[in-house]
């Protein structure tokens, strides 16, 4: 990511996607029409999104975005993509939460007019924190800040979980809501390795999670899933619009918090990594979890386990994406598949209990 060329994301024309869209949207808003189609260059490689402008009566909302399912064909992230999941949780999100989510306004699950199913949502203008190069690097609006700003924004950002564990109505689970997040996360590392070298880190990071399972996971909230600031559209820094639902789950509160927490340490490690001094005193893990229970009066609890799932569940998302690389002949496969994971050599020392 910050240390390799950015791998490719998409395998598709926006030029015969435009079209393709004009054509659906004809059907629906007769006389309809779209301008400034363009892809973000913050596409990420699970799923792709395009922006564009709508000129009709209805609906009232002109700036819109569109969520579209990876291309099969383009060694996609994820086994499977819930587009239908995804817009019910961002209309239910709205609905039970104070939580800014866009607007979502039509869900496509044919494949035929845009190759995948999609769904279009209103576009929400701010910054994001950028993935690459890291918001930790110099040269970034978020680095560039005052440390006043920065505490608003992870201050402002905290609250979001807080408020949406608080205010969604409790999941109903059967049994175990962590045992089957992380099974779902074993079935995922299968998955990627399937056929191909697998990752004796990964699967000694399974092992430790089995070694130190929670004793009280307490009950199951709604978790955002990909729960980080890099997922948030910022009104300077006050958040303005939650994005990216596709692994939203019941799961124990510390899911999402470790995550939040972990996914930071990644960017701020290789930013470290790099020689600069990046943002070690921006969303520290205890930080977090005290703004936290002071907002919530619930106090994180395992977070030792919790930030290393979120580590072994990221090497899984990352050793997909190198093998998606070797895939495209972008890279080769080295003796030991656990270089492959950008934080190797963090994730090797939370399995040994040394990272933090």
């Amino acid at each position: 990511m910050a240390t390799a060329p950015r791998p490719r994301t998409t395998t598709r024309d926006p030029e015969e996607l435009a079209r393709r869209l004009t054509a659906w949207l004809d059907a629906r808003l007769p006389g309809a029409k779209i301008s400034g189609l363009r892809v973000p260059q913050s596409n990420g490689m699970s799923s792709e999104t395009l922006l564009f402008d709508l000129d009709h009566p209805e609906p009232p909302v002109r700036a819109c975005a569109l969520r579209l399912a990876a291309d099969p064909a383009a060694y996609t992230i994820f086994p499977v993509y819930d587009l239908r999941g995804q817009y019910e949780t961002m209309r239910d999100v709205a609905r039970h939460t104070d939580l800014p989510v866009p607007r979502v306004l039509w869900l496509e699950e044919d494949p035929g007019p845009l190759g995948a199913p999609f769904f279009v949502m209103e576009r929400v203008e701010g910054r994001v924190p950028p993935d690459v190069m890291p918001y930790t690097y110099e040269g970034n609006w978020l680095h560039a800040a005052t440390d006043a700003e920065r505490a608003t924004l992870e201050a402002a950002t905290v609250s979001l979980l807080a408020r949406l564990h608080d205010q969604y109505p409790a999941p109903a689970v059967e049994g175990s809501a962590l045992r089957r997040h992380v099974t779902a996360a074993r079935e995922h590392y299968a998955w990627v390795v399937d056929g191909l070298p697998r990752s004796p880190l990964i699967e000694s990071g399974f092992d430790r999670l089995e070694e130190h399972w929670p004793a009280d996971e307490g009950p199951p909230v709604l978790n955002w899933g990909d729960a980080r600031i890099g997922n948030v559209i910022y009104d300077g820094f006050t958040p303005a619009a939650v994005l990216d639902w596709e692994m939203a789950a019941p799961a124990p509160r510390e899911v999402d918090l470790g995550w939040t927490v972990y996914l930071h340490r990644f960017f701020q490690d290789l930013t470290a990594g790099s020689g600069q001094r990046g943002l070690p005193d921006f969303l520290r893990r205890d930080a977090v979890e005290r703004r936290y229970a002071g907002l919530t009066g619930h106090t994180p609890r395992d977070m030792d386990f919790y930030t290393l799932y979120a580590a072994l569940r990221h090497a899984v998302v990352m050793l997909r994406v190198a093998y998606r690389q070797v895939h495209f002949g972008e890279v080769r496969v080295p003796e030991n598949p656990d270089l492959m994971i950008l934080h190797h050599a963090e994730l090797a020392a939370m399995v040994q209990g040394t990272y933090w």
